[in-house]
């Protein structure tokens, strides 16, 4: 899994317009973003459960919430946006996938002085709980209503990503479910919701897929990985945030052909990596194995990875499948190079992404050596070249084509062709269900 740190995000959304729309676990993944573009630290127990705050982490609040009133009704509404000198990002809160809402949203992104560059969005449990016994044909209908509108409105060079609702846990307790049988919402059981959100995935797929938008299976991600579900069986924790945060950091990074860092493969997983409930900068002793990207104590934290330290005790070398060189015939191994993880060019663009296939980056071959391997006595190191297994920093691709075999996205977004306009009679247009 592609791990990035806050300098990497930056780079990555540099002059980029990111809008989220979707219901309170979308919300954490705004709120995760925020966060990833600012610090390298993950969300709190606190901020995940807060809703309608009027800031968070330097965003602002700009309708509802607690501007008007905090309830769980179908008609709750939240703007939230961060704003910095380089980064836009914006947040909906939606009960619907397709309402008369959600087509005034779509006009005043249509109408803003910024067109999105990236729309994440989903909407599903409110969906299928909350609007009746037909809710699930009437999401199916919208979704097509949706797709068709997103069409038309947004521009070619904008990314949209939908996301399958998350599993859900086998106790569900969330507080925007009916409790009671009261009118059109009828109580619905864990059995008959799941049973709903899983057909509303499939069907949200094909349609996505059908109109050449972008699909993150997060159902399928975090299949296992229920022991990061919330109390409620509904929301997740900091650690599931932060892994969805990167799952969609690598889809745009593939859509607009830039290459990410690669970690090694002896990095801990992502939970041991970021402590839960961190909100101070990476420590030295939070990191297992060589210290390659942390900094030192006596040195300020900054992005580009740092030599490990000398001091550091020796480390029989990794088993390989090929026999290594006697320590007499070879040099000790250099240590990795101080490089950073993007192109040392200054900062790019929005515009500077050339926009090439979706297959993916091709891997990288050669051996990877740990940092504080060598050999005693060391004899003296001549000039020569670098050898094969010394990393490369990832290049940020410009201007000219990638040429890869094809890759997991059979409809690349860039190319979709264009449905031909509809000519429906004057005064019929589609209405939500």
């Amino acid at each position: 899994m592609v791990r990035l740190l806050a300098s990497e995000v930056q780079q990555l959304l540099h002059n980029k317009f990111v809008v989220v729309l979707g219901d309170s676990v979308h919300r954490a993944v705004y709120k995760d973003l925020v966060l990833l573009l600012q610090k390298d630290c993950l969300l709190t127990n606190k901020q995940l459960r807060t809703k309608g705050e009027l800031s968070f982490e330097k965003d602002q609040l700009k309708m509802g919430g607690e501007l008007d009133t905090l309830h769980n009704r179908t008609d709750y509404r939240e703007v939230r946006e961060f704003c910095s000198d380089h980064h836009l990002v914006r947040f909906y809160f939606l009960t619907r996938v397709y309402s008369e809402y959600m087509e005034s949203v779509l006009e005043e992104l249509q109408s803003g002085n910024h067109a999105p560059d990236v729309i994440i969005m989903n909407s599903c449990l409110w969906d299928v709980s909350r609007y009746g016994r037909n809710s699930l044909s009437s999401y199916k209908q919208n979704l097509e209503n949706l797709f068709g509108r997103m069409d038309q409105v947004l521009p070619k060079s904008c990314l949209l990503v939908w996301n399958t609702a998350m599993p859900l846990g086998d106790k569900i307790k969330a507080a925007f479910l009916p409790q009671k049988c009261k009118g059109q919402y009828p109580r619905i059981s864990v059995a008959t919701l799941k049973r709903k959100v899983t057909q509303a995935n499939l069907y949200s797929h094909a349609e996505a897929t059908k109109h050449y938008f972008d699909v993150l299976d997060l159902n399928f991600h975090f299949r296992q990985a229920r022991k990061h579900l919330q109390g409620d069986g509904v929301h997740w924790n900091e650690h599931a945030h932060r892994k969805l945060s990167y799952l969609l950091l690598a889809h745009m990074a593939d859509a607009w052909g830039v290459e990410l860092p690669q970690r090694d493969s002896w990095e801990p997983d992502f939970e041991a990596w970021e402590s839960s409930g961190q909100v101070e900068e990476r420590q030295p002793q939070d990191n297992l194995g060589p210290q390659v990207f942390a900094p030192s104590p006596h040195c300020p934290f900054r992005p580009p990875p740092l030599l490990p330290s000398p001091g550091l005790p020796i480390r029989p070398p990794p088993l390989l499948g090929c026999p290594l060189p006697q320590p007499q015939q070879m040099p000790p191994f250099p240590l990795y190079p101080q490089v950073s993880y993007f192109s040392s060019d200054p900062v790019f663009q929005s515009d500077e992404f050339y926009i090439h296939s979706d297959s993916p980056p091709p891997t990288h071959t050669g051996y990877a050596f740990e940092g504080d391997f060598s050999f005693y006595p060391q004899p003296p190191v001549p000039n020569f070249r670098p050898p094969c297994h010394q990393r490369q920093a990832p290049v940020v691709h410009r201007g000219f084509p990638r040429h890869f075999a094809r890759g997991p996205y059979s409809n690349p977004w860039r190319d979709r062709p264009r449905r031909p306009p509809k000519h429906s009679p004057a005064g019929l247009e589609s209405r939500p269900q």
